[in-house]
């Protein structure tokens, strides 16, 4: 026991240092608390500011009714999204036109070609030939995967090479 009262008073001025800063950070705690405490206690009366347990229950029910609302409304969007984007891959997207003079004497690119491709490159080319002498003739080819089972001329392969490198389309 002697021996524990002489570690105490030898180290007195130790044990007061250790037992000053604790309370020091006891007290500095106990002030955040309060802080937050009284922080909260705003934010507390805010919500509750004129409401009773009936009208906040009554709120929150037409809240969730709004939200559930939206969500059914976003679903429904998403599935005409879908149908619309599904119509679109079907749909001619890509377009390559070349214009042309069909014969050199004549002057003027009165003719031209003009490719229609859809996702797949399936689609067709029309090639119209203006002669000012005989007319004008109109031919339409088939496009299958980017390929014409009809042998095509310069122009018309000039017109589907950009219709089928045309990056404007829905992927």
């Amino acid at each position: 026991m002697n021996s524990l009262n002489n570690l105490i008073k030898e180290n007195a001025g130790i044990f007061a240092i250790g037992v000053l800063t604790l309370i020091f950070l006891l007290l500095v705690f106990t002030i955040l608390l309060l802080v937050s405490h009284r922080r909260l206690s705003k934010l507390y009366k805010k919500f509750m500011a004129g409401e009773n347990g009936k009208s906040l229950e009554s709120k929150f029910i037409s809240r969730f009714s709004d939200l559930d609302m939206l969500k059914a409304e976003s679903n429904r969007l998403s599935k005409e999204l879908d149908k619309v984007k599904e119509n679109l891959l079907t749909c001619y997207q890509k377009v390559g036109v070349v214009k042309y003079d069909a014969f050199r004497e004549m002057g003027g690119k009165l003719s031209f070609v003009l490719v229609l491709l859809d996702k797949e490159n399936n689609g067709f080319m029309i090639n119209s030939v203006h002669s000012s002498r005989e007319g004008c003739y109109t031919y339409l080819k088939e496009i299958i995967k980017g390929e014409s089972f009809i042998e095509l001329s310069t122009e018309e392969k000039s017109a589907l090479e950009q219709a089928i490198n045309s990056g404007n389309y829905l992927g």
